[in-house]
């Protein structure tokens, strides 16, 4: 043992302890994803709305992605949006949306999606260390969401808001499989006022532009109506995201034409998406519940779509 005299006497022992302690701080910020004590969001669905353990978890979402026959040829990829039920209801379609990402390179997934628990006015964004998954942890990008709080200032972390919601955590091994190396912005709508989706779009556009980033929009369409009354109001939907007509949607929802827990992440992804240049928006696949247990009598619509810019030769 190193007594207090070799300290005191040694010019290059202290410089020596200074230089570990730096060494050893710059390797827990950079090459951790989560910061030195940083919380790291437990999942509260893993192994009811999809399974918990990692082999299983694999299986599944790949036999999904397998399943999706076709894919639009898309050039420039800005946004999707997919359903947030379980995997037994919903994975099949989101599997359309995630199955573009194959192939590709984001740094950075931005889901955007509703509070269904907690009520609050604005945007909440979890900002503090990353979300856990069955298939590892899922780290936040801390800089793209201090841009986005410095430029709208309102939009703050709410505890209440991410310790339950599904919406988020339900898209994430999907994104830990297909980007392994992506960061996260998770972003909680407490309000879905139209004036709440065009802060937000705005505030998107301006943070991510230029960026490898990706944008989704977490929704599920009509809940427990009878299935072709469902297939009615989803329809409606589908067509105003084919339209890539964002207020057409906000108006169709606030007029209950048409249904969408997540309605506001839709319109505020389709509003930032049109910032961006996006002019291509496609439906790939839509279905309910019904379609996947043939209980009909209440069932729940869900849609997967993609939006992208497809350059004019």
């Amino acid at each position: 043992m190193l007594s207090a005299a070799v300290f005191k006497t040694n010019p290059f022992y202290k410089p020596f302890v200074i230089a570990c302690f730096w060494i050893l701080f710059f390797f827990l910020t950079t090459s951790s994803p989560l910061l030195a004590g940083e919380p790291t969001r437990q999942p509260v669905i893993a192994g009811s709305w999809y399974p918990a353990e990692p082999a299983a978890l694999r299986k599944q979402i790949t036999g999904f992605l397998e399943n999706v026959k076709t894919s639009p040829q898309v050039e420039n990829l800005v946004s999707i949006i997919v359903p947030h039920a379980g995997y037994r209801y919903s994975g099949q379609v989101a599997a359309h949306g995630y199955r573009l990402l194959e192939n590709r390179s984001f740094q950075t997934v931005v889901v955007v999606g509703p509070s269904h628990r907690a009520v609050f006015k604005g945007v909440s964004v979890y900002d503090r260390g990353g979300y856990k998954t069955p298939l590892g942890i899922v780290p936040i990008d801390r800089k793209i969401i201090e841009e986005i709080k410095q430029t709208d200032p309102g939009i703050r972390y709410v505890y209440k808001a991410h310790a339950m919601e599904h919406c988020i955590e339900i898209q994430l091994p999907f994104i830990k499989m297909l980007l392994p190396n992506a960061r996260l912005v998770p972003l909680l709508m407490g309000d879905q006022q139209y004036e709440t989706c065009l802060k937000l779009a705005d505030t998107l556009a301006r943070c991510i532009r230029g960026k490898s980033a990706l944008l989704v929009a977490s929704t599920d369409l009509s809940h427990f109506h009878p299935y072709h009354e469902a297939k009615k109001l989803d329809a409606r939907v589908l067509q105003r995201v084919e339209e890539m007509d964002p207020v057409g949607l906000y108006s169709d929802l606030k007029k209950g034409i048409s249904e969408a827990c997540g309605g506001g992440p839709m319109v505020a992804v389709m509003l930032a998406s049109r910032l961006l240049g996006v002019n291509v928006s496609r439906v790939l696949f839509a279905a309910n519940s019904g379609d996947v247990t043939g209980d009909r009598s209440q069932v729940v619509g869900y849609m997967a779509a993609a939006l992208w810019v497809k350059s004019k030769k």
